[in-house]
């Protein structure tokens, strides 16, 4: 037996342990492979409310429990709009909070007209008018926001129309004058904690970022 042909044999020989050893680590597919276990679904050892290959959505994870109705709508909005992020919409609300709450206070609702829905804009300027029919006057020093929380939310695939519950806790010191400059309500240097649960809506993916005040409540 030649060199060459020894060669040969060898190479085969080296070629049959690969075949073998790849067939034991990775498997034969012949025919039909029988039922597949669909990772996607739930049970199938994927974790639900995946929005990024790799692991759960923690952003999500964060505000709501995995098996609530809050989770599986703020799901539903990041599908709609993947540039959505509960945290920073969370964060932000802080902000649209004491920019319409002081607007309100102030009787200013014309600055934050676009940032309150119709029902909203118009329970508001109710309060407003009445405050000024009876001669009052409402002086607040805002102190800041203590707590801040998602407490449900709500998305309609048909519209890709979002809206979310948030708890806010705030501080701050509000005192009432009547027309003669008399304190009526609060105290100039009592600071009072505040609870209200607010909604905000919106449709995801609409070219337009902001958010409306929709609801509130406590």
């Amino acid at each position: 037996m030649n060199m060459q042909l020894i060669q040969l044999l060898a190479l085969a020989g080296i070629a049959v342990y690969l075949v073998l050893k790849l067939r034991g680590v990775l498997g034969t597919r012949e025919g039909h492979e029988g039922n597949r276990t669909d990772m996607s679904k739930p049970g199938g050892g994927r974790p639900k409310f995946e929005v990024i290959e790799g692991g759960p959505d923690e952003d999500i994870m964060d505000h709501a429990d995995e098996d609530s109705d809050a989770a599986r709508a703020l799901l539903g909005m990041k599908v709609a709009e993947p540039s959505f992020s509960v945290t920073e919409f969370l964060q932000g609300s802080k902000g649209a909070y004491e920019m319409i709450l002081m607007a309100f206070e102030n009787g200013d609702l014309a600055s934050v007209k676009s940032f309150l829905s119709d029902d909203v804009y118009d329970a508001f300027s109710s309060v407003v008018e009445t405050r000024k029919e009876k001669g009052l006057t409402i002086e607040v020093e805002f102190i800041g926001v203590r707590e801040t929380g998602l407490m449900g939310a709500t998305f309609d695939p048909a519209d890709n129309r979002g809206e979310v519950d948030v708890r806010f806790v705030c501080e701050l010191i509000s005192v009432v004058k009547d027309s003669n400059g008399e304190i009526v309500e609060g105290h100039e240097t009592e600071v009072k904690r505040q609870r209200d649960v607010w909604t905000f809506g919106r449709v995801m993916g609409s070219s337009d970022p902001n958010w409306q005040l929709v609801a509130t409540g406590e």
